[in-house]
Formats: C-alpha cells, sequence, structure tokens
C-alpha cells in the first residue's frame, strides 16, 4: 500500500509569519496538535507542534501573540512522497521518532500521513504499533524536577 492510500489530503498549512496565537487557532479549528507551515507556493518550511508552542515559546516566557510561528517551528522537516509505501513511512517514523510525514510531490505539499492514519488500516497496525513503540522510547534519561 502506498502513502498516498491513506494519507490526509486536506490539510490545514500556516505562513512562516503568523504569530504561534493565530497557529493554536487554526490547530483548535482543525483539532490537530501539528501544521505544516509552507510559503506561498505550498513548499514546506517547518512544522509546527502543540508541543513546540508549549516548550519553545510559552516556557521560555515568549508572548504567543508576537511570536511568529517561524521562531518556534523545527525547520528541517522529514518528508514522504505519495509514492512511498506505508511499511517505509512507518519505517522512517520510527527511526527519526516522528508521529507525522508531511508528503510532498515536486516540492510541493499534497497531504499528511500519521500514525494515526497507519493504524486504522487493518493491514498496518503491526508497523504502526512498532512505529509508535520506537517513538515513544525515550531518546534520552530524563532528570525529573523534584
Amino acid at each position: 500500500m502506498k502513502v498516498r492510500d491513506v494519507m490526509t489530503t486536506n490539510v490545514a498549512t500556516v505562513a512562516p509569519e503568523k504569530t504561534v496565537s493565530d497557529t493554536a487557532r487554526v490547530m483548535q479549528a482543525h483539532n490537530v496538535g501539528a501544521v505544516p507551515v509552507c510559503q506561498q507556493n505550498g513548499i514546506v518550511v517547518g512544522i509546527v507542534t502543540d508541543r513546540d508552542i508549549v516548550v519553545r515559546c510559552i516556557a521560555n516566557n515568549g508572548d504567543p501573540k508576537t511570536t511568529q510561528v517561524k521562531d518556534v517551528m523545527t525547520q528541517e522537516v522529514i518528508t514522504a512522497s505519495p509514492d512511498l509505501d506505508t511499511e517505509e513511512a512507518a519505517r522512517t517514523m520510527a527511526q527519526y521518532k516522528i508521529r507525522r510525514l508531511p508528503v510532498v510531490e515536486n516540492g510541493t505539499l499534497v497531504g499528511v500521513i500519521s500514525i494515526g492514519d497507519l493504524a486504522t488500516r487493518h493491514l498496518l497496525q503491526d508497523e504502526a504499533g512498532e512505529a509508535l513503540s520506537e517513538i515513544s522510547e525515550p531518546s534520552k534519561p530524563m532528570n525529573l524536577i523534584q
């Protein structure tokens, strides 16, 4: 099965100049935890998650109303082709410990595939489970604040 067969094609995006507050409202309106950041021509320049907003803006005393999303987004985005096998997409997610892959064709965003997209397909539950297990493993020991 190919990524194009399971990806979400109606994807909300934001421009790099949008504020963190604007981006959070887009996430809320679309009930998503991550939004690709795209230039006007649809080229992906980043991705921002709800966690990025909390950790990179709010926890650093940033002002969500004035901080631009380009200042908190992940800039090095791992992407997939629509023709990629879904098993390879799951391996990529596991390798990079990410839950979503923007899908790009001819340099332009055409969709997003998530662990959830993989898990909802009966044939892919094993791959999605393995990927989620690897993604969820801590990459280094965490120090707890007491």
